[in-house]
């Protein structure tokens, strides 16, 4: 009877420990991610993010699965922006950079909201004056607004007169982090250093495997 009591233990102990690691493998990002997250989505991290089908600095036309095949920082805005865009961009390059340093590789991604104006051939000098793996993508306004609205990034085109290419997009200023297999799991604020995002990043690498 001892034997079949310990038999049926051992089976019970390797059931339970079965049944957390399978917990372990089944974790949804949330959990996996929590020790590494500073901040809350509405609806969760499945709210953001999503297929999206753009125009790339070679005029070819990609989608997010040939897009986002590393660690991505993604980010919406236009060359032609005075001021937050150039400074935002600089700061995800440092970022890059950094988590470089500690052995991560990461792309920028720039996206346009500003099509009418962001050529391809334009956003390929931009992208290319930030960072020598950053790309660029824009399109077609309906291309570029279904990008936007799938990452719930937020963009207003102000009206000018006829012929004035002076004038200015009011756009959010998030970057998000977007992983292969994971799809979006984090996004950061104008005010996060490239020193914080390239840590935060790095935990969520880690996380991932």
């Amino acid at each position: 009877m001892t034997r079949l009591y310990a038999g049926l233990a051992a089976a019970a102990v390797a059931a339970v420990l079965g049944a957390l690691g399978f917990a372990v493998l089944t974790r949804s990002p949330e959990e996996a991610f929590a020790q590494c997250r500073a901040t809350n989505v509405a609806g969760g991290t499945a709210a953001i993010g999503g297929p999206f089908e753009l125009v790339d600095e070679q005029g070819q036309t990609v989608t997010d699965a040939d897009v986002i095949t590393e660690p991505t920082l993604l980010y919406f805005g236009y060359t032609f922006c005075p001021d937050v865009c150039p400074l935002d961009s600089a700061r995800n390059a440092e970022a890059v950079d950094l988590l470089e340093d500690q052995g991560h590789e990461v792309q920028p991604v720039f996206v346009t909201v500003d099509p009418d104006r962001d050529t391809p051939e334009v956003l390929g000098e931009y992208a290319g004056f930030f960072h020598e793996r950053m790309r660029a993508l824009g399109g077609s306004r309906e291309q570029v607004k279904a990008a936007a609205d799938a990452y719930r990034a937020y963009f207003r085109v102000h009206e000018a007169e006829p012929g004035d290419r002076f004038y200015l997009v009011d756009h959010s200023t998030f970057t998000y982090l977007v992983l292969p297999e994971h799809g979006f799991v984090e996004f950061f604020r104008r005010e996060t250093s490239a020193e914080e995002m390239a840590d935060t990043t790095a935990c969520f690498l880690r996380a991932a495997g």
